[in-house]
């Protein structure tokens, strides 16, 4: 059996912004490689030295062409500071991300999608019909194989979707993940699109990927497309 219910204000605190574009290489903020101006820094020193040296006494460098050669070394040296500070941020942002994806674990989230874990025999879609519609509602196993269907009159509105794991038969389904579709045409006949999100556990964090990665009901998301929280009710 499956019942449409309309959403209830629920206990929820927001998700902490986070930057999933973080950069990953500090020659694009100064469109130079930090190497390569090393390398050039160094020569550039080197021909700087060489030629105070070997200069004539008699006919000295000029005075403003030796200051604009300064000027040139000390704002080269201070870009290599800068990467080395950018590098140094770049490194502290990764860390914070990962922490932030570690303290997410154990954690129901709201994330859109249309696969959610089916539980203790309930598993609950968030639908968000954009106006009155008359929808066919399939759901499908792991496997693709579709375990339950009906049709149903749809309000406008938020409404959850709850599903408790039998099929027409009246068999019960195994605890796992399961997908959602929904086909909905409006009373004129045109297609109506009905957004679906789902609540569920973070089961894992994957650190090795920039920006980290959260397993929620199967799928991998990002932290930036967390919705919402839900605080725990015992």
């Amino acid at each position: 059996m499956a019942s449409i219910i309309p959403a209830t204000t629920s206990q929820v605190v927001s998700a902490p912004a986070t930057n999933a574009g973080s950069t990953s290489s500090t020659s694009s903020s100064t469109g130079v490689d930090k190497d390569t101006l090393a390398g050039n820094f160094q020569t550039f020193l080197t021909l700087l030295t060489t030629q105070l040296k070997n200069q004539n006494p008699l006919d000295p460098l000029d005075t403003n062409q030796f200051t604009a050669q300064l000027v040139q070394f000390a704002q080269v040296e201070q870009q290599l500071k800068q990467n080395d500070q950018l590098a140094t941020l770049v490194s502290l942002q990764k860390t914070a991300q990962s922490t932030a994806a570690l303290e997410f674990v154990g954690q129901t989230v709201a994330v859109d999608g249309a696969t959610a874990p089916l539980q203790n025999g309930i598993a609950s879609w968030d639908l968000t019909v954009p106006k009155p519609a008359t929808a066919t509602v399939n759901i499908e196993s792991a496997t693709g194989q579709t375990v339950y269907t009906t049709s149903t009159t749809m309000n406008a509105g938020r409404q959850a979707f709850t599903w408790d794991g039998k099929d027409a038969s009246g068999l019960q389904w195994p605890s796992g993940n399961y997908t959602i579709a929904i086909s909905a045409k409006d009373a004129n006949g045109q297609a109506v699109a009905i957004p679906t999100a789902i609540q569920a556990p973070v089961d894992s964090a994957d650190l090795t990927q920039n920006p980290p990665l959260l397993s929620i009901a199967g799928q991998d998301y990002t932290l930036d497309k967390i919705q919402r929280v839900i605080r725990n009710s015992n």
